[in-house]
């Protein structure tokens, strides 16, 4: 379990401060909870989401246990370091809208007919309940040759959940090279 701390002040300065000591700003809500401001260690946060196994995962901030979801982040322009997190909390039973990583997974057939391989939705947008929400969406690319792709009506949303991103929107697909 990540565990923060709460922050008093919300100040520029004093997030500076936390920022130079190796901490990660960030901050805490959802609808019908009280907002929290909140500051991580950058390198546990990190570790924290890269081995998360669902999309929720669990913090302590202070003396509360919560469940979270990444909803946003900014990035340094020069350095490419995490600034700044907003952290959504999962109500269980409360439905919303969560960003679903999409993982394509075998090698496209058309990539031997002078072909690429070109994601462009890297999230979808899904409107469900915490329970029902996947931790990703896998796709096979195996059988896509040159000029195909899979379109967000092609992805089956699970039972309780739906789709949010138009239907004719590209998620991946094999285009030419030039």
């Amino acid at each position: 379990m990540l565990e923060g701390i709460v922050r008093e002040s919300i100040g520029k300065s004093d997030a500076k401060k936390l920022r130079r000591d190796g901490y990660l700003i960030a901050n805490l809500y959802a609808k019908g909870v009280e907002n929290i401001h909140a500051a991580f260690k950058q390198g546990e946060f990190i570790r924290t989401v890269r081995r998360k196994e669902s999309l929720a995962f669990a913090v302590k901030v202070g003396d509360k246990e919560l469940n979270v979801v990444v909803q946003e982040y900014q990035l340094h322009p020069v350095t490419g370091d995490i600034v700044h997190v907003d952290l959504r909390v999962a109500v269980p039973g409360q439905v919303t809208d969560y960003l679903v990583p999409v993982k394509t997974v075998g090698v496209p057939k058309g990539l031997k007919n002078k072909g690429v391989l070109v994601i462009t939705k890297r999230r979808l947008r899904v409107r469900g309940a915490i329970e029902d929400i996947p931790a990703n969406f896998t796709l096979d690319v195996s059988e896509l040759d040159r000029d195909d792709s899979i379109l967000v009506r092609d992805i089956e949303a699970p039972a309780g959940c739906r789709l949010m991103d138009r239907g004719d929107v590209s998620v991946c697909g094999v285009i030419k090279a030039r």
